[in-house]
């Protein structure tokens, strides 16, 4: 036997006896029965109020290869109440990928994320939302790309910007090499939000105002979200090269971190610190 999956195993087999041993009967909404000998629910119980068969579910919580679908463990995970973390770790356990939860609503950036921005001074960043919104950025951001409080709906959007404001494409040098790969990640991306109307009004609203949008959307091409080297042609300090950093937000987990760390060609944290002065 693999010794890895054999460690998933037992790992798998003691949370969820850890798991059920927090819970008692009127947690889950089950009479109290007799006196237990042990604490928690029985694996009978367990069994009842996930859909599964005792035997089974016996052989799970002892370490056997009974290999649960992703189906039965979300319902293992709903009969334990699981938060999402320890569902995750079920899924994880069970070496099985956890199921993704697509938010819907406002997105709402934590405090601690926007005290980072702030105290990232010589460094352009801004935050993405799920669908390449901006949702935060910080001083820096604005002495370089604008003030994106001035824009509303769409036009506070990446993609917008890229593919239907003239001035942003101006700014970007490499627009022909950053355009296509910025437009693959984009795609990648927005496929986890399959039918939803908000992504698809976007689509259409750039498939209409953009040729190169509308001529590469087709393509279907699609490319893992990476850093880079942008350079900018700014108005004021003319060309300045940053390098481009993505960082995952965790909670929530439809953000990302976009910081631009100024390179020595183009002096450009010289232009920077001019620009960011100005603008105080």
């Amino acid at each position: 036997m693999d010794e890895r999956l054999d460690t998933r195993r037992r790992e798998l087999a003691a949370f969820l006896r850890s798991r059920r041993e927090r819970l008692s009967p009127e947690d889950v909404g089950l009479p109290p029965g007799f006196r237990r000998r042990t604490p928690g629910l029985r694996r009978e119980e367990v069994a009842l109020l996930a859909g599964v068969g005792s035997t089974w579910y016996t052989w799970l919580e002892q370490g056997r290869d009974v290999r649960p679908s992703a189906e039965v463990l979300s319902t293992i995970a709903t009969a334990l109440r699981l938060d999402p973390a320890e569902r995750r770790h079920l899924f994880l356990s069970s070496n099985r990928p956890a199921p993704e939860v697509r938010r819907s609503g406002p997105e709402v950036v934590p405090e601690p994320i926007l005290r980072m921005l702030d105290s990232m001074a010589g460094q352009p960043a801004y935050v993405l939302g799920r669908r390449w919104d901006i949702l935060a950025w910080n001083r820096a951001a604005v002495a370089v790309f604008g003030d994106y409080g001035r824009l509303e709906g769409d036009a506070r959007n990446i993609m917008h910007m890229i593919f239907a404001d003239e001035e942003h494409r101006r700014k970007v040098a490499d627009w022909d090499v950053l355009a296509p790969a910025s437009l693959a990640m984009f795609r990648a991306d927005s496929v986890r939000y399959a039918a939803d109307p908000d992504f698809e009004r976007l689509i259409e609203v750039l498939s209409a105002k953009s040729a190169e949008f509308r001529a590469w959307w087709p393509k279907h091409d699609v490319r893992r979200p990476l850093g880079g080297v942008k350079r900018i042609d700014h108005p004021k300090a003319e060309r300045m090269a940053f390098e481009y950093t993505r960082l995952a937000v965790v909670d929530p987990p439809d953000m990302t971190l976009v910081v631009y760390t100024p390179l020595a060609d183009e002096q450009t944290a010289a232009k920077l610190a001019r620009l960011i002065e100005a603008c105080a």
